[in-house]
């Protein structure tokens, strides 16, 4: 900002802006307290059903939202407006007064007409009038001015342009809606992109040759910072793709001597967890800087970044820093059918990442996996991002990625020697696949239950599809991670189950022979298959409050055949594990933990049903082990006697209907038991 212009400058469209924004601000913040009281409050509460239940529900959350992060843009937007205006003006007084007690001196300030300014004398001591002396000054006042007006100028050039440039980022990082990035002032906005350009550089010159000290701040400064919008793209955009890649290979590589990593290995993972929360945010702007740094990151994936003792490739490096946070879809989904379809064409990936010269130690420093297998990273970044998840599993062009990720995919251990059991890649593809199938990010203890879509249902149809093709081959690591998947899919669980025939024409009938199979599977774990039965426990109990079939008798058919089915499953897993001596030990079932976010909930009363049922479910599970029951005639439902005479009981509580006594509704809730586990086991080839 040149003299003329701060000295002579009319603020008055800029405060009418303020004001102009103020008031937008008021109506927005009303605006979006209806749409999240008044509209997304009906929204949620409404009885859905139908198109209405998935498409026009979401809708209208999506509608809620975006009132809320135009409220927060507008608040942002006022915010940096009126800290600005009142620092120009502030600027334009200071210079003013400055220039008039320059006077005082006998020295004035004359623009050049070039954006520059001079220093001069305002009167000649010749050309003063007689009697008037010319106030005396010295060389060091004539250089004080010039740098306080100088200073003055600076510090409102930087008001405008950090003000602009904040401004611009805000409104660029979401072209078609509104960015919920919250700034109070200009300076905190100023203060974010500097802070980003110094930290991006800074990594840019020194890499692992930063000192412990300028590494703790880092890390610090990353912290801070994690959840600042413009903070996160200025810093992505300011290091680059490749610059990323190389600090990273940089950091992981110790073949220098890894003075870093000796001074501060315990705090790599913060670091990473830091930087990874970081460049998620990032990837959450639709600013064309991103948009080009997503697709040049996805275009880094298969080439190789050298480092001083060995090669590795981009998709190892990225995916390491994929692990923590929620990472834009479109993102996500690039990158991942990009990283499947380098894998394809490498046919044995376990070689290829493998590959270097020596093998790069660890690029990871969260968990025990070395960071070498570039699915897990990915993996565990999908099951952050439930949305992108979803929309990866259903995607078969030009690779059905479920497919390649839950069946044809060669794994390999990623992991020390004496590690814990089970292969990390699989743990997290589970992980993955959970937040495909019920949109809820497993790895977060706090996540809680939402809507299920055609979309979720989908996941579940494919990975039934998939991994019961594995049949005793099932992964072991993702038993509890479908134990999780069917819990949440209870209702279309319970009525695959307690179905009497296969019917093209019923929407909410599943495969049944393939969740059989995944049934076995999954009951081969002792808490996955605690999980499992418990959500059925709870699922047949609210069936039996909320069900309204023609014939009400049929809720308390439905949950025998369930019984039935399930106990097929438990006896296929005894006999396929028959062999390992600790197995009765696995069914010393005490809980189902972190798993209850993906349980049916039920209403008050029925919680008393469920809580009678779980504890004769229990008492049956301990007589079966304490007696060493198996199954005699194939009628393993007659290890069942208390939870099916509790369901019988509840139902009765529930439907009392004259004339009916117990026995009688025992004896019918015993023979659907029956021919439930009678068809089971003929699905399985049996009977």
């Amino acid at each position: 900002m040149d003299l003329e212009a701060l000295r002579n400058a009319d603020f008055t469209k800029l405060a009418t802006a303020v004001a102009d924004w103020s008031a937008m601000v008021t109506k927005l913040k009303a605006l979006a307290e209806d749409a999240r009281t008044d509209m997304g409050g009906k929204a949620t509460k409404a009885n859905w059903a139908g198109v209405n239940a998935t498409v026009t529900r979401e809708f209208i959350g999506k509608t809620a939202k975006e009132f809320g992060d135009a409220a927060t843009e507008a608040d942002s937007v006022r915010n940096i407006l009126s800290d600005t205006h009142g620092e120009l003006v502030g600027f334009k007084t200071e210079l003013n007064n400055t220039i008039e007690q320059a006077l005082a001196r006998n020295l004035t300030v004359v623009s050049t007409g070039n954006g520059g300014f001079t220093v001069s004398m305002n009167i000649h001591p010749d050309r003063a009038a007689k009697g008037h002396p010319v106030p005396e000054h010295t060389v060091a006042d004539e250089i004080a001015l010039r740098d306080t007006v100088q200073g003055i100028l600076q510090r409102a050039t930087e008001s405008d342009t950090t003000a602009a440039q904040a401004l611009s980022m805000l409104v660029s990082q979401n072209p078609y809606g509104f960015s919920d990035a919250s700034y109070y002032n200009r300076d905190v906005a100023a203060a974010a992109i500097k802070d980003a350009e110094r930290i991006a550089n800074l990594l840019k010159k020194k890499g692992d040759d930063l000192t412990p000290e300028e590494f703790d701040e880092l890390n610090k400064d990353l912290a801070a910072h994690k959840d600042d919008r413009l903070f996160q793209e200025e810093f992505a955009t300011t290091l680059g793709p490749r610059g990323l890649l190389d600090f990273w290979a940089d950091l992981s590589d110790p073949s220098d001597g890894g003075t870093l990593q000796r001074a501060r290995h315990d705090q790599l993972g913060d670091f990473q967890k830091n930087l990874s929360f970081t460049l998620a945010g990032a990837t959450q702007s639709d600013s064309p800087a991103m948009r080009a740094w997503e697709d040049e990151m996805v275009k880094q994936g298969d080439q190789m970044v050298q480092t001083r003792g060995t090669r590795v490739y981009g998709f190892q490096l990225m995916s390491n820093l994929m692990r923590n946070g929620d990472w834009d879809n479109r993102f996500l989904n690039d990158y991942g059918n990009a990283l499947v379809a380098t894998e394809k064409k490498m046919k044995m990936p376990d070689h290829y990442w493998n590959s270097g010269t020596p093998p790069m130690p660890k690029m990871n420093f969260i968990g025990e996996d070395f960071g070498r297998d570039p699915m897990t990273g990915f993996m565990t970044g999908l099951a952050n991002s439930p949305n992108a998840a979803t929309e990866f599993f259903n995607t078969t062009q030009p690779t059905d990625n479920a497919q390649y990720v839950l069946k044809d995919r060669p794994v390999f251990d990623d992991t020390p020697l004496n590690s814990h059991d089970g292969n990390s890649s699989r743990e997290a593809t589970g992980n993955a696949l959970v937040a495909a199938a019920t949109g809820q990010n497993p790895l977060d203890p706090n996540s809680a239950q939402v809507d299920l879509s055609p979309d979720h249902r989908k996941v579940l149809d494919r990975s039934l599809n998939y991994l019961s093709q594995a049949g005793n081959d099932f992964p072991p690591e993702m038993r509890d991670d479908m134990a999780k998947v069917l819990s949440r899919h209870s209702d279309v669980v319970g009525h695959t189950a307690s179905t009497l025939a296969d019917d093209a024409s019923d929407p909410r009938l599943l495969d049944r022979k393939e969740l059989l199979e995944v049934s076995k599977q999954v009951s081969r774990d002792q808490n996955a298959y605690g999980m499992l039965n418990e959500a059925m426990n709870r699922e047949m109990i609210s069936d039996i409050h909320t069900g309204v079939p023609t014939d009400q008798k049929e809720t308390l058919l439905r949950a025998g055949a369930t019984v039935g089915f399930m106990e097929e499953a438990r006896y296929q897993a005894i006999q396929t594990d028959k062999d390992d001596p600790s197995w009765d030990a696995k069914w010393l079932y005490h809980g189902f933990g972190a798993a209850a976010n993906f349980i049916p909930v039920v209403g008050d009363v029925a919680q008393r049903g469920v809580d009678a049922l779980a504890y004769q479910w229990q008492l049956d599970e301990q007589a079966r082990i304490n007696a060493d029951i198996s199954r005699q005639n194939g009628e393993t439902f007659t290890v069942r006697e208390r939870q099916l005479q509790a369901l019988a009981d509840e139902w009765a509580a529930t439907n009392a209907h004259p004339g009916e006594n117990r026995y009688t509704l025992t004896h019918q809730i015993n023979g659907a038991a029956f021919d439930g586990n009678q068809r089971a086991s003929g699905l399985a080839g049996n009977g």
